[in-house]
């Protein structure tokens, strides 16, 4: 196992090095322009702003809200979901709701977040979670229908009543489901904190951006990308890890 983990570090690792070549090589070969800076620059004041503690704050900025959005969009998902899939009844009346506001983006919600919140963090925080919810019903309700029917006619011929089949067997199975419906509704709330912090923030990633266009500050957008990207990929590692030993634990398939 521990050997397993060494290759996988390693091959990130060798993963992002070759990514970092090739932006290297794109970069000094092929585009050769003041407005595509190698990597090695942009390490540099990626430095300097850590030195500075700035890239510190951006960051500690934007995943206060995401964490915030982001667990009340979870917390509201996941039961909502769990009836959906569990209730008849429920399923007619709160699926159509969630089709119908899932294909609206949260990005087309900026407005509306600033004319009900204003342009504090209650409506960065209404946004994240608005980008979570339907993500987290969907895939929530539909592990909860995924639930093999023999293992729930088992637990009735043993006797189980209706909530003990919820809590012992559908609930538990479900899980993993749960964490997959997070991990997508995770990548959708960095892409969204990133628009809302570029419409009305005074710190975050977003703003970085923002700023760094406005003074054409060409490193400071790519440490700002970079920093995403690296936050990220980070975030997906954990879900990933969180659904494996989830999924190894119930016996189910993610």
């Amino acid at each position: 196992m521990r050997t397993e983990r060494l290759v996988t570090v390693a091959g990130y690792l060798a993963g992002f090095g070759l990514l970092f070549l090739i932006w290297h090589l794109a970069a000094t070969t092929l585009v050769r322009s003041t407005l595509f800076p190698p990597p090695g620059p942009v390490l540099e004041r990626a430095w300097v702003l850590i030195e500075d503690g700035i890239l510190q704050e951006q960051v500690i900025a934007s995943l206060k809200r995401i964490g915030q959005g982001f667990l009340l969009g979870s917390a509201i998902g996941i039961p909502v979901g769990l009836a959906i899939g569990s209730f008849k009844p429920v399923r007619w009346m709160l699926e159509p709701w969630t089709e119908f506001f899932r294909f609206i983006p949260a990005v087309a919600m900026i407005t509306v977040a600033v004319i009900w919140f204003g342009i504090g963090e209650e409506s960065k925080v209404f946004l994240i979670a608005y980008t979570t919810v339907f993500v987290v019903i969907i895939s929530t309700a539909a592990g909860v229908g995924a639930v093999g029917r023999d293992k729930i006619r088992a637990a009735q011929c043993l006797g189980a009543t209706r909530l003990q089949v919820f809590r012992l067997v559908a609930l538990p199975a479900t899980v993993p489901y749960i964490l997959t419906g997070m991990r997508l509704a995770m990548s959708n709330a960095f892409v969204t904190i990133v628009a809302a912090e570029l419409v009305a923030s005074n710190d975050g990633l977003g703003k970085m951006l923002w700023d760094a266009r406005l003074f054409m500050q060409i490193e400071d957008i790519f440490v700002a990308l970079v920093a995403l990207g690296m936050l990220g990929f980070a975030t997906d590692r954990t879900f990933r890890f969180l659904i494996r030993a989830f999924a190894g634990r119930f016996n189910a398939t993610v």
